[in-house]
């Protein structure tokens, strides 16, 4: 019995996971000739705050930055 467990860095729509949860299942099917009743599918949602990677929280290297980066209305010298 296949047990396939997939970790998502933050969310997904029930229909996007139901997608996903076909897909496995028909991969198992077509190439390891499993029962599509006997494949077990987990999606987790990891929250992004909950998830780092390179040392930083994904939570904050995606976070929008307060100043746009090469403002082409600045000041010189600002």
């Amino acid at each position: 019995m296949p047990f396939v467990s997939i970790r998502l860095a933050g969310t997904a729509s029930k229909q996007q996971k139901a997608e996903i949860v076909a897909d496995v299942t028909r991969s198992l099917v077509e190439r390891l000739g499993k029962n599509p009743a006997a494949v077990q599918i987990v999606i987790e949602e990891v929250s992004t705050e909950n998830y780092g990677a390179g040392g930083q929280l994904i939570a904050d290297r995606d976070a929008p930055t307060s100043q746009p980066r090469g403002d082409a209305h600045a000041e010189p010298g600002q």
